[in-house]
């Protein structure tokens, strides 16, 4: 699989897999396995992280999976807060970190960077946290990128409006580079 590639064909996941084509395609065609259809094409797309799900339920080894570094996004504007948070997980060679400011950077950046995370602060003056939710979950190519809400106590109530409007995950302490990491690892399913 290309080194950051967040969509995978039948053939990309075939090799992965260690499968034929025409199994992915079974597994597609059936509901195993989910993604979308090209338009006025039969050619299907699945995406990263729904493979990655697949594998770990049908206990699939991933030694055939490249992932390379995972790449996240930080949308904050207090600069301190986010440099610690970039610092502590750029320390673990697992993951390629970049770090903006306000909600007009964050679209530019996710097209070009192309995160397979976006963490953003809920508590940033210069970043609307629900617009940029919402925008990426209406944008096609970035529909991929999974997206946590950096929060400090904030109620049930709280959390479960954020999950309906599209976050998929809250870190209630985003000063804890372990609580970060774990967040992130639930959200894409990462198998060890």
């Amino acid at each position: 699989m290309a080194k950051g590639k967040n969509v995978l064909t039948t053939g990309d996941v075939a090799k992965i897999c260690n499968v034929a084509p025409r199994t992915v395609s079974k597994w597609f065609d059936n509901g195993q396995l989910k993604g979308y259809r090209i338009p006025g094409s039969k050619d299907r797309r699945i995406p990263r992280s729904e493979l990655l799900r697949f594998m770990k339920e049908h206990k699939i080894p991933a030694a055939g999976l490249e992932s390379g570094q995972m790449r996240v996004l930080i949308v904050d504007s207090n600069s301190e807060e986010s440099s610690v948070l970039s610092d502590g997980l750029s320390a673990n060679d697992n993951y390629e970190v970049q770090v903006v400011q306000n909600t007009f950077e964050t679209g530019m950046v996710a097209l070009k960077f192309s995160p397979h995370v976006m963490l953003i602060s809920l508590f940033s003056d210069r970043v609307d946290a629900e617009g940029i939710c919402r925008s990426i979950r209406e944008n096609e190519e970035l529909q991929t990128i999974k997206i946590l809400a950096l929060g400090n106590h904030l109620s049930d109530s709280e959390a479960a409006a954020l999950m309906s409007k599209g976050f998929d995950g809250l870190v209630s302490n985003p000063s804890d580079v372990s609580e970060v990491i774990k967040r992130i690892e639930e959200a894409t399913a990462i198998i060890y």
